[in-house]
């Protein structure tokens, strides 16, 4: 009769255990879609910097010429013609 209860007690844990974990499902404070914009931007922005501190400090030239169409027109004509 003790084994009896004692297996009663443990199932009835095991059923508390599961319906604990319905009741506190994780909500996402960040949806995943948005991490997605949220990488995206993250990655254009090191782009555009990467390409400003190497044209700009490496290069020796304005950093903001790296946005013009004529710089990158400059080198794809010096890339080509080699």
């Amino acid at each position: 009769m003790n084994e009896q209860h004692q297996e009663g007690k443990q199932e009835h844990k095991e059923e508390a255990k599961t319906e604990h974990r319905r009741k506190f499902q994780r909500t996402r404070l960040i949806p995943i879609w948005l991490r997605l914009v949220i990488v995206f931007v993250l990655m254009t922005v090191s782009l555009a910097a990467g390409a400003m501190i190497g044209y700009g400090v490496i290069g020796d030239g304005s950093p903001f010429d790296v946005f013009k169409r004529s710089t990158w027109q400059h080198i794809i004509d010096f890339v080509e013609k080699q």
